[in-house]
């Protein structure tokens, strides 16, 4: 994955889904239920709580690719959050093993994470006082040196304009595709995936990594397609539609 340039112009976050996208994420399943290729884990939120956070996720392997379906308790970006949209934090751990990756300390639940993946609703502004809201996505790779989300190696940072193949929304629910192709990357039968609501326990759930059975074959965010058009079969990728060479 690259980062992309910036130029932007203002687009609604209640966006209608291009026909190469498929919710077709299997439903359902247990947070702690270990060996399947997604994992759905839902938080309630207390009330007072100012920003978007993340209630329901679906995360699995899909082909070479982590995909997710995030839905938030409201509009993640855009004018209704103003300066309080998401800024949301999943935590990855490619390999099970708590012994690598993000050092936290304290029988943190989030040690041994190896990918940070940051929702973030974002403004552009421009000279005049203007600016327009955009989704960002932020991928980071945390190393045995990472004390925090901050410390890993930016290894991609995405927006819903001008990467759609990888990075969508729909009303409160985002999208994403996160390239694990990284050489890096540590990869396991199984994957830890954590997220911290502010303020509240950690929660988290187990899903099959790259190297487990069956991966990548049940999980399927994005429909194939041949240059750029629906093909009509939800068959497995290596990769997201138009998402041009490395």
């Amino acid at each position: 994955m690259r980062p992309l340039p910036r130029s932007r112009q203002e687009v609604s976050p209640v966006i209608r889904l291009p026909a190469l996208l498929a919710c077709t994420l299997l439903l359902g399943g247990s947070a702690a239920a270990a060996g399947k290729t997604n994992v759905t884990f839902r938080y309630k939120p207390p009330m007072d709580e100012e920003r978007p956070v993340i209630t329901d996720a679906t995360v699995g392997p899909q082909g070479s690719d982590f995909a997710m379906r995030l839905r938030f308790d409201k509009l993640p970006w855009g004018d209704d959050c103003k300066n309080r949209c998401a800024n949301a934090t999943l935590f990855l751990d490619t390999d099970a093993n708590p012994h690598t990756g993000l050092r936290l300390g304290n029988g943190a639940p989030e040690n041994g994470a190896d990918l940070a993946v940051i929702i973030q609703g974002a403004r552009d502004y421009k000279e005049g006082g203007t600016s327009s809201a955009f989704l960002r996505v932020k991928v980071r790779q945390l190393g045995d040196e990472a004390k925090s989300a901050d410390d890993g190696e930016l290894l991609a940072e995405l927006n819903h304009r001008q990467d759609p193949e990888r990075v969508q929304s729909d009303g409160t629910t985002v999208y994403v595709l996160v390239d694990a192709t990284t050489a890096t990357l540590p990869s396991g039968r199984k994957v830890r995936v954590i997220y911290h609501p502010p303020g509240a326990k950690p929660v988290q759930g187990t899903v099959s990594g790259m190297l487990g059975s069956g991966a990548g074959s049940s999980v399927q965010i994005f429909k194939g397609t041949n240059n750029g058009k629906t093909s009509g079969k939800a068959g497995n990728w290596s990769r997201a539609p138009a998402a041009g060479t490395k």
